[in-house]
């Protein structure tokens, strides 16, 4: 397992930035991305066994200690560069980047809602019935509120996506224990 943390309040500030003083796009991008590794920081600090690391090479080092690898991305980004320079590209789209770097099968994005809704607006309403357990790649790609870049990257390399409720820590139990839980799956 590997833990690729989003922006937290720290990328909600680069974007308060970004809209009172009009950021370059290169700044605005750069700031986001450091304010992951802090936001990785913070998360390496809270779990029990997490470490920060840098590099797929380091977070394979301490995951065969038995750790939990917690990567700050911008290292690894600033050195091959491979996303827009964009609000397009977000935490989701970093985090498949680097999953497909290190093979994985499945990526997890943890949300503050169970998954994805049904649409009659711009944005999804959590409250709205009928949660989509299921939903393709096109669905995904087309989806408003949505990382388009995070689309385009799993049509290049499919594998298997959930989007479930991080502020509910048992749908990710039930995820890793019964390979299902309440959210929004993507199959490869």
């Amino acid at each position: 397992m590997l833990v690729v943390p989003g922006g937290g309040l720290a990328a909600d500030l680069v974007r308060d930035y970004d809209r009172r003083l009009g950021l370059s796009d290169d700044a605005a991008h750069w700031m986001a991305i450091m304010a992951m590794d802090q936001y990785g920081l913070l998360l390496a600090d809270k779990i029990k066994r997490g470490r920060p690391v840098t590099s797929l090479e380091e977070a394979a080092a301490v995951a065969e200690e038995g750790l939990l690898p917690v990567m700050l991305p911008y290292a690894m980004l600033k050195a091959e560069d491979p996303l827009p320079h964009s609000w397009q590209v977000t935490s989701d789209s970093i985090a498949a980047w680097i999953g497909l770097r290190a093979g994985v099968r499945e990526l997890v994005l943890l949300k503050s809602v169970d998954g994805l809704y049904p649409q009659e607006g711009p944005f999804p309403d959590p409250n709205r019935k009928g949660l989509l357990k299921k939903i393709t790649l096109s669905q995904l790609a087309s989806w408003p509120g949505v990382d388009p870049i995070l689309a385009r990257l799993l049509e290049q390399n499919p594998l298997g996506l959930w989007i479930i409720n991080g502020a509910r820590p048992e749908r990710l139990r039930a995820l890793f224990g019964q390979g299902k839980a309440k959210g929004t799956r993507l199959r490869a």
